[in-house]
């Protein structure tokens, strides 16, 4: 199996409340295995699929259009998009 693709990570703003940053995955590609120093939001851009591999496994979650979600700081994954298009959201992380 070859290695993923890097997904595309813009940030947006970063200053000394947030950082935020725009994420684009074309099918498949990935964001590496990383660590959530802050808490964060997400706010999806487009529908999709992400596929997150985690320490306890793999899990499945979808994203809707415009419906945000929070989590905490502490997560560390990989997360992979599952779809069979561009997925696109918006991630805020709280200083």
């Amino acid at each position: 199996m070859s290695p993923r693709s890097q997904a595309l990570a813009t940030v947006q703003l970063d200053n000394e409340q947030v950082i935020v940053t725009e994420w684009r995955f074309a099918p498949g590609t990935q964001t590496g295995q990383h660590y959530h120093r802050y808490d964060y939001v997400i706010v999806p851009m487009t529908n999709g699929t992400l596929l997150m591999q985690t320490a306890e496994g793999e899990k499945y979650s979808a994203l809707v259009a415009g419906q945000a979600y929070f989590r905490k700081a502490g997560i560390e994954h990989n997360v992979i998009n599952a779809s069979d298009h561009e997925v696109v959201f918006v991630e805020t992380e709280i200083k």
